[in-house]
């Protein structure tokens, strides 16, 4: 039995579209232009409050209006999930995984009031013991406590960390555990400056790269 937590945004999830609504919403409000999807995506992976700066800075709005737009931003963020799904193969991945007798967690950045709120919407989450959000610590990712906790509250066993981006590889780095980076997501980096065990780009690899890594630790 092994400890595998996922990243959500990038990773188990499609949910730049809903984000990206968010933000068009607001910035229309403001009398600003949109933002594209590209944008969006490259702007999700720090949490919230550095997204609404990275939006806020692409179609210039002050730096006075932050803590106002990111209060709108996370009013709406909850209910932010009818264009949002998950990436093919996740749920069958799961279920594997869950089957070979692994316990399951989240890790992410995102807020964790709609980290549960998508999770429920998407039907996964049946499949996680434990979910710490972007705002259960005083600090969150790449600070590897937000993962350390996880993993503590999962209980014995060893560890993987699977996600997405860059931020996902540094915090599995300073955590010191395994990392699998699927490379469908947000990345906004090269694959090979990051720090990884394997890649994947299909959720019907996972279980299988699961069980080399774990075969691999002692």
């Amino acid at each position: 039995m092994a400890r595998i937590v996922f990243d959500l945004d990038g990773t188990l999830i499609d949910s730049a579209p809903d984000i990206r609504g968010i933000a068009n919403a607001i910035l229309e409000r403001e009398g600003k232009e949109p933002i594209s999807l590209p944008q969006a995506r490259d702007f999700i992976g720090n949490g919230a409050s550095v997204f609404v700066r990275k939006m806020r800075e692409a179609q210039g709005i002050p730096d006075s209006d932050h803590d106002r737009i990111l209060k709108d931003f996370t009013d709406a963020y909850v209910t932010a999930v009818d264009l949002t799904v998950p990436y093919p193969g996740v749920e069958a991945a799961l279920v594997a995984l869950k089957q070979a007798g692994h316990v399951l967690g989240i890790c992410t950045n995102k807020p964790i009031v709609p980290t549960r709120a998508v999770i429920k919407h998407v039907g996964l989450e049946q499949y996680f013991a434990v979910m710490i959000g972007g705002d259960s610590l005083p600090v969150h990712k790449p600070d590897p406590a937000p993962l350390h906790k996880t993993f503590a509250q999962l209980g014995e066993g060893k560890v993987i960390y699977v996600g997405d981006s860059d931020v996902d590889a540094e915090t599995a780095k300073r955590a010191i555990v395994p990392f699998l980076l699927f490379t469908e997501g947000y990345l906004k980096v090269p694959v090979d400056s990051l720090t990884y065990e394997k890649t994947f780009n299909d959720f019907a690899l996972l279980p299988d790269l699961v069980a080399q890594v774990l075969g691999a630790k002692p």
